[in-house]
């Protein structure tokens, strides 16, 4: 019996009426509906003819969370005072409650996506709900462009629905085809907000790490809520093991019971805090407790303001959730839990000067996360590169050509984008293309029933008792009697089923993973010992499966770490059972705060024979002459990937790659490597003055311009030398010659304008240092330079003339030697004639006779 009195408190209602009109007259509509309002419950209901006297209808409501399409069915069932699976059922991977008579069916968007894949019609549905829209889930972003797609050229009277509490509803209006936006007056509870930001410091979140000191104030919060106001209490933190630790901090509660709640918590555990209970309860939840769950009983909501978002790392190759600061949006969903039945409150831990730098929505999966399964699913509908599909935000180009890569080398999709028949079966598998591509391939070898038992373990990360080895976590699952367990057995049998060829057709032929390898041919198989067949040990079978689910994370041990095939460098804990492997896949990971490289979470044990059939597109093998530890270094090499394989020292190496060796050396070390004379040092240095004062056609003999001209200067030199010791031979002066710019005639003029030497009055013939370029120097003994008018110049530029003592220490220095005669000499000739008696100090040096000797000398 339909229970009346129930559905006519829910404040939807009132929104209903325009919410038919929408759908009449435009085919869709952007519902706006505040928490507890009814919008998942009472709305598919209403457009199913179940309740009122609509038409009768087939309507699915896609929901994000399995755990939310549970409970939304039950609820609905509970309405019409029937049981899940008559009139209201749910489809979730690995489990389906639907009865012939049902009009409603809840399912996932993952669920709604391969469904649309197999029957693009849609048939027999009349009515989508695509629920809490505003989440941005790749899964219903996706969901939401098929549908219109389906809508505008295969089902014109299909009618869609995008609802959510808070959204960018005018956004979705617009995608859906201006629909009209109607919303429903909630009603209101109010939500008294209580700022509750930490005492200490807390470091900000990185990767998967939460600060501890931040999660021990969550709890504070916590108890301080249970001591200040009455009714259950419902936490909001990011992960299932920030829940346990959190959990694990609120012991000594008395007769309060600790709940937590996230996607792996046990059926009997979820179904408890839906239904409520007795005592007063804490209800620990990831963001599954946001939105189309109604936890009865709470009226204090405790936020950490942190949630868990996909990201890429595609420098590394690895992808994984990442902890974020909570969006705006987020923390009004949240906090309307609080007051979805009475007055309430929430407890922020944060500060309330921080809340408005919080983004204002969450972040598009689409925009983050890891585009490859997105990238088949829309080659399989018939759009590659998504251009025609209807998205809020359109796909990042580099992060579609990175997926379309992964599909190319898994054989999902051909050179042209377009899916091969290949590809189609692993986009109807539920799973990411990557563990479609192991499933399919390790069945040949390892058998079906052990690839669909390694491909579920992948598929849902174990929890982390079960440790870092996936072979030792298979067997723990095998044994297990937990909740982690249960849902792996039932992800065994799907997969087990959805591999299976269909009666009569042929069995698939393995993927050839040995691709071309970059030096071209093929890439040589691993020896027959090495290769998996017969009957293989469970250890080699979850090795290989893991291999071909990620075949660039094979990694080699090297020191105290291991190489992935990518170039990414990871790092096993202590303890761990991978540690004395030589090869290993690398099924997760992760990069901890400060570390340099990645950190192994799951892996497993493989030879080098699995390495080489997975990962055998990355296979190469060929010459390599290049500069290191100061020398050319010529080896014949085999890799897969970055790591090395085999290694031999070349002999003969090809003229061409020593010679760009040579230059890497040059541009590594410098110039240095030549034999530089001091004729050849003053030659550059007299070279680079011309150069700053005259330009062209002077050469530039900087380090960057000599490395430019290097054919026109160091031939034929370079060419006939193979290693370091024949540069060290090589005249750098001879070579830097051949720049002089004889062509033009200037060369020359070299000796006119830029003289190593100059004469001085006494007749010596002195060096001009052309160290700076801007200012050269003449060095030279005072009495010298007697009866000097005017200082010497190079190129029309006065030079700076150092007049040094006789002991050869600097005098004085001067550009104009008529102005120092004249008023610096008198003081010079004070303080040095006492000092150098033997030496002519006259009183008029513009007229003295300049002399290389002293006065005894010149008597003589």
């Amino acid at each position: 019996m339909i229970r009346y009195d129930a559905l006519d408190v829910l404040p939807v209602r009132g929104a209903l009426p325009g919410l038919g009109e929408a759908l009449d007259q435009h085919g869709g509509a952007v519902l706006v509906a505040p928490p507890g309002t009814g919008k998942t419950t009472l709305v598919p209901l209403v457009l199913a003819g179940l309740v009122g006297d609509g038409p009768v209808r087939r309507v699915v409501v896609a929901e994000p969370r399995r755990i939310a399409a549970r409970a939304a069915a039950r609820r609905m069932a509970w309405l019409l005072g029937e049981k899940t699976g008559e009139s209201v059922g749910y489809t979730v991977r690995g489990e389906r409650v639907v009865g012939p008579r049902a009009r409603v069916e809840v399912v996932t968007t993952g669920v709604l996506l391969q469904r649309l894949q197999r029957d693009q019609e849609l048939a027999g549905v009349d009515v989508v709900v695509l629920d809490e829209c505003h989440e941005r889930h790749l899964d219903a972003d996706t969901v939401a462009a098929f549908l219109l797609d389906v809508q505008a050229a295969l089902r014109p009277e299909l009618r869609l629905v995008a609802a959510s509490a808070t959204t960018d509803a005018e956004g979705w209006a617009r995608l859906l085809g201006e629909v009209p936006v109607v919303e429903a007056q909630g009603v209101s509870h109010p939500v008294e907000v209580v700022w509750a930001p930490p005492v200490r410091p807390v470091r900000p979140p990185h990767g998967m790490r939460v600060d501890p000191v931040l999660l021990t104030h969550v709890a504070s919060v916590v108890r301080r809520a249970l001591s200040e106001r009455d009714g259950d209490v419902l936490c909001f933190l990011p992960g299932v093991g920030e829940i346990a630790r959190v959990a694990g901090q609120l012991g000594g509660l008395g007769d309060v019971e600790v709940l937590q709640v996230h996607g792996r918590a046990p059926a009997a555990v979820q179904d408890a805090v839906l239904s409520g209970g007795a005592r007063r309860r804490v209800v620990l939840a990831t963001s599954v407790a946001e939105s189309s769950l109604t936890v009865p009983g709470v009226r204090v909501v405790v936020d950490s303001g942190l949630a868990r978002e996909p990201r890429v790392d595609h420098a590394r190759g690895l992808s994984a959730l990442a902890t974020v600061r909570a969006s705006q949006a987020a923390g009004r969903q949240r906090a309307g839990r609080a007051g979805r039945e009475a007055p309430g409150a929430v407890y922020r831990c944060w500060a309330e000067a921080e809340d408005g730098r919080l983004s204002r929505f969450p972040a598009p999966e689409i925009k983050v996360a890891d585009l490859t399964a997105f990238a088949l699913q829309a080659a399989c509908w018939g759009d590659p590169d998504a251009s025609g599909l209807a998205l809020l935000d359109p796909p990042p180009g580099g992060a579609m050509a990175a997926a379309r890569g992964v599909l190319e080398a898994i054989g999902a999709v051909g050179s042209d984008g377009r899916p091969t028949e290949r590809g189609v079966r692993m986009s109807r598998l539920g799973l990411h293309p990557r563990l479609g591509r192991a499933l399919l391939d390790a069945g040949h070898s390892v058998g079906s029933e052990v690839a669909a038992e390694v491909v579920a373990l992948l598929s849902e990360e174990p929890p982390r008792e079960y440790g870092d080895d996936l072979a030792a976590a298979l067997r723990a699952a095998r044994r297990g009697g937990d909740a982690y367990a249960g849902r792996w057995r039932t992800e065994v049998r799907r997969l087990r089923a959805a591999s299976a060829p269909a009666p009569g057709a042929p069995r698939d032929a393995p993927f050839d993973t040995c691709g071309p390898s970059v030096a071209g041919g093929a890439v040589p198989r691993a020896p027959e010992g090495a290769r998996l067949g017969g009957a293989p040990t469970d250890d080699h079978a979850v090795g290989l499966v893991a291999a071909l689910a990620f075949p660039e994370r094979v990694a080699r041990k090297q020191g105290g770490s291991f190489l992935m095939v990518s170039g990414t460098r990871a790092e096993v804990g202590d303890g761990s059972g991978l540690r004395d492997a030589a090869w290993i896949a690398v099924a997760v990971a992760d990069r901890p705060v400060g570390a340099g490289h990645a950190r192994v979470r799951l892996g497993a044990v493989v030879d080098e024979g699995v390495a080489r059939e997975a990962a055998g597109a990355l296979y190469g093998r060929g010459d390599e002459v290049r500069w290191a530890d100061g020398d050319v270094v010529a080896r014949r090499v085999e890799l897969l990937g970055a790591v090395e394989l085999a290694v031999r020292p070349l002999r003969n190496a090809e003229p061409g790659l020593v010679r760009e060796a040579l230059l890497e050396g040059l541009r590594d070390e410098g110039f240095g490597l030549l034999r530089w004379s001091r004729d050849a040092e003053v030659l550059r240095q007299r070279l680079g003055f011309l150069r700053h004062r005259l330009g062209a056609p002077w050469p530039d003999v900087s380090d960057d311009a000599l490395h430019a001209r290097v054919d026109e200067w160091l031939e034929p030199e370079l060419g006939r030398a193979r290693r370091r010791a024949d540069l060290e031979r090589i005249d750098a002066g001879q070579a830097l010659a051949r720049l002089l710019p004889w062509a033009s005639g200037e060369a020359g003029r070299f000796d006119e304008l830029a003289p190593e030497r100059i004469e001085v009055p006494s007749g010596s013939r002195i060096r001009v240092d052309y160290a700076d370029p801007e200012r050269p120097v003449l060095a030279v003994k005072l009495q010298e330079m007697f009866g000097a008018r005017e200082s010497p110049a190079v190129a029309g530029v006065p030079v700076v003339v150092h007049l040094l003592s006789p002991a050869g220490r600097p005098a004085a220095v001067t550009s104009d030697l008529v102005s120092f005669w004249r008023d610096g000499y008198r003081g010079v000739r004070a303080e040095l004639r006492g000092r150098y008696p033997k030496h002519p100090w006259p009183e008029d040096p513009a007229t003295a006779e300049p002399t290389r000797h002293t006065n005894a000398r010149l008597r003589r």
